[in-house]
């Protein structure tokens, strides 16, 4: 079955100025999306998994026709890239730049059917629209107040709720629960699994390894402009199947994580601040072996370890057995 969107070695490229100086500057080409390949099947949630700055908005933004790419082809709903562009936009319902994207002088309401405007709705279908989507997504409360005295999770609520006001059959939603407290991002998740069963197809974008695992049928993982991995979270998971995760929270200085990546049988080893401390992950293919060697190298380096615990493999550690990094690290060229 041919992709509902398929990408064809797709690129983009920047060319920047870095400041030298006060007056010299120097020319910088910064190189977002490199050879991007894969497609959408039809009635999938699809997750683009990465931390900030992978290239994940980049490539929504040129599905969505708001940049250009430098090279490749795209074909969205049997729509092709840069060609049909005005055809594509019709037939997709997008959340980019969270509540960034609102009218903060209009109400919720008018701002849902001004949008409904812009996708040529009839003003009766574009106020009927409206109406179902505030008692969908129980707005009822705020939906007549003007969007600057909403909360930042309100926002985020309507800014979701604008990306289903012309029914299109492919929704892309770039980090939706940003910003959003754990009820209300689990509520809108329940939102995109209820609109998948009812046949539309979601591209969902995040850096949260536990949304990707819960709600995406496949994910790509996607790092520095680059896909690194695709395929089902089980099948990602397989991928390290001959490789264990070791986890170790304590006090841990550099030095002891980098003399740990040396140690013969360690595949890859992060670290990450977690609640004041440190937390070590350790990919490893010889775990019998290493424990006992990790121990022994973490106390000649004078760390402090307060839990030590092989763990079941997770997303997060398939993205470090291939980066040496976690999610958390922020890779966007600054």
């Amino acid at each position: 079955m041919q992709g509902q969107v398929r990408i064809e070695n797709l690129g983009k490229t920047y060319h920047t100025k870095q400041r030298k100086g006060l007056f010299k500057s120097e020319a910088k080409r910064v190189e977002a999306l490199i050879g991007v390949s894969f497609e959408i099947r039809p009635g999938e949630i699809f997750g683009l998994l990465g931390p900030n700055g992978a290239g994940k908005t980049t490539l929504i933004k040129c599905l969505t026709t708001l940049l250009l790419p430098t090279s490749g082809a795209a074909w969205i709903n049997g729509y092709q890239l840069t060609k049909d562009d005005n055809r594509i936009r019709a037939t997709v319902g997008c959340m980019l730049m969270g509540e960034r994207g609102l009218y903060w002088k209009l109400t919720g309401r008018e701002n849902l059917e001004f949008f409904g405007a812009l996708y040529h709705l009839s003003p009766a279908d574009r106020r009927r629209r409206a109406d179902e989507i505030i008692g969908r997504l129980n707005l009822g409360e705020i939906a007549d107040r003007a969007v600057e005295t909403y909360s930042s999770g309100q926002r985020m609520k309507l800014a979701f709720a604008k990306a289903l006001i012309n029914d299109a059959p492919l929704l892309i939603l770039d980090e939706p629960t940003n910003t959003l407290d754990v009820p209300s991002a689990r509520e809108l998740r329940a939102m995109v699994r209820e609109l998948n069963q009812e046949g539309k197809t979601v591209i969902y974008t995040t850096h949260i390894m536990a949304e990707a695992e819960t709600l995406c049928e496949r994910v790509a993982i996607i790092d520095r402009g680059e896909v690194l991995a695709l395929g089902t979270v089980p099948e990602l998971k397989a991928s390290l199947n001959r490789e264990a995760v070791i986890r170790i929270e304590g006090v841990i200085s550099a030095r002891a994580s980098q003399a740990v990546e040396q140690l013969p049988g360690v595949v890859r080893a992060a670290t990450a601040a977690i609640n004041g401390l440190q937390q070590l992950t350790v990919v490893t293919n010889d775990q019998e072996t290493v424990l006992p060697r990790l121990i022994e190298t973490l106390t000649a380096h004078h760390a402090v370890m307060q839990k030590i615990a092989p763990e079941e493999v997770t997303l997060e550690d398939v993205f470090i057995a291939r980066t040496g990094r976690t999610l958390a690290e922020d890779t966007q060229v600054k």
